[in-house]
């Protein structure tokens, strides 16, 4: 027979729900993510022209000393200073291009190209024979021989001339203009800027204004100067103990070491190894102690005499602005990362002033009556 079993009752089922996550998106998140991913892919599609935005700003305020300090001679022609620094300072260097870069860059390429056979002969030198052969030894011939393969021969190939002159020309032409027109209309937009504030914010704004004018401009300045003197000393010993690429290892000692703590560095791994490999071990050692004693002399003597306190910024904060703003930039950012950085600290020390006095006088405070209890009281009965 078969079993009926009744239906349970209504106050007997057990109803399960099914388990639903439900997220809840507004409208203004949504406005704000389309907004925010519309700015993102704008600045992405104009990033060429930001960058010759920034180059002009930058050098703007570079040239913001020399120009105050020119016009000051000329009796508060401020136009005519700019425009004296700034194209004169344009002339000079398409001299100093036109006389030195073609030697430069092809002192340059020959390095670049002799790359791997410099590679090989440290390899089969007498002197790194303990060191053995390892598998990083011919990562480094190899990567050495792909780069000497896209070195043109040619310095105009190098250079790009052959395709990218008019819009290197039109670059280079927006950035100047940029920066002298800026320069000229410094003073009216720090009066604009502080027309639309209180007066003590207004007071606030343009001692800022100033702080970070004044060490964007040592800073470049010194680094610039720094950079000629590191080039030529290296470059010129390269040169006495006989290496036959002494220019262009000048050439990239100074580069080098225009990028803040690691780029001086970078330049010892690169010219020790090809004096190693050309001239043999003692000329690779007096190359070492120069760049060891230059070093030391750069850092203690050279820089702080050159740029003074423009920029006081920890090591760690150097290279975090090198990281952020290289990947960010690429070359530029990594050698403008130290006046970028230092401006934000300036920036952040200022906003921050009044929130640390407060807490300061807070601590202060909290701490007197301990120092009052903390007196010792005459023992009864004593004078």
């Amino acid at each position: 027979m078969t079993e009926l079993h009744p239906e349970p009752s209504d106050s007997r089922r057990v109803r399960r729900r099914p388990n639903v996550l439900e997220i809840t998106i507004g409208l203004r998140t949504l406005i704000f993510i389309a907004i925010v991913t519309a700015a993102a892919a704008a600045l992405i599609a104009i990033r060429d022209a930001l960058v010759i935005v920034f180059t002009g700003i930058f050098l703007a305020l570079v040239f913001e000393i020399p120009v105050q300090w020119l016009s000051r001679r000329m009796k508060g022609k401020r136009g005519i200073a700019a425009a004296t620094i700034v194209l004169g300072s344009a002339v000079l260097v398409t001299i100093l291009a036109l006389v030195l870069l073609v030697p430069l860059v092809d002192s340059l390429i020959d390095f670049l190209k002799a790359l791997p056979q410099t590679v090989q002969q440290l390899r089969d030198s007498g002197e790194l024979s303990w060191a053995g052969d390892s598998g990083a030894a011919e990562n480094v011939q190899n990567g050495s021989q792909s780069l000497a393969n896209t070195i043109p021969n040619a310095v105009d190939a190098f250079l790009g001339v052959a395709g990218n002159a008019f819009s290197a020309g039109l670059a280079v032409f927006t950035i100047i203009f940029l920066a002298l027109f800026l320069l000229m209309d410094m003073e009216r937009l720090q009066r604009a800027s502080a027309s639309v504030l209180e007066p003590e914010d207004a007071k606030r704004m343009l001692w800022l204004w100033d702080r970070i004018t004044r060490t964007v401009s040592r800073w470049a300045i010194g680094a610039g100067a720094i950079a000629i003197i590191a080039g030529t000393v290296q470059g010129g010993t390269a040169w006495l103990v006989g290496s036959s690429y002494a220019l262009g290892l000048g050439v990239i000692a100074g580069l080098l070491d225009l990028i803040p703590t690691i780029g001086a560095t970078i330049a010892g791994f690169i010219l020790v190894p090809t004096i190693l490999a050309e001239e043999g071990l003692t000329a690779a050692l007096i190359m070492l102690a120069v760049i060891l004693v230059y070093q030391q002399i750069e850092n203690n003597v050279i820089t702080p005499t050159v740029q003074g306190k423009a920029v006081e910024i920890s090591g760690f904060f150097v290279m975090l602005g090198v990281t952020i703003f290289g990947a960010l930039l690429g070359v530029l950012g990594a050698l403008v990362a130290v006046p970028v950085t230092a401006s934000i600290q300036i920036i952040v020390r200022e906003v921050t002033a009044e929130r640390r006095a407060r807490i300061a006088a807070e601590s202060d405070a909290a701490t007197e009556p301990e120092a009052d209890s903390s007196v010792t009281q005459p023992a009864p009965g004593a004078a």
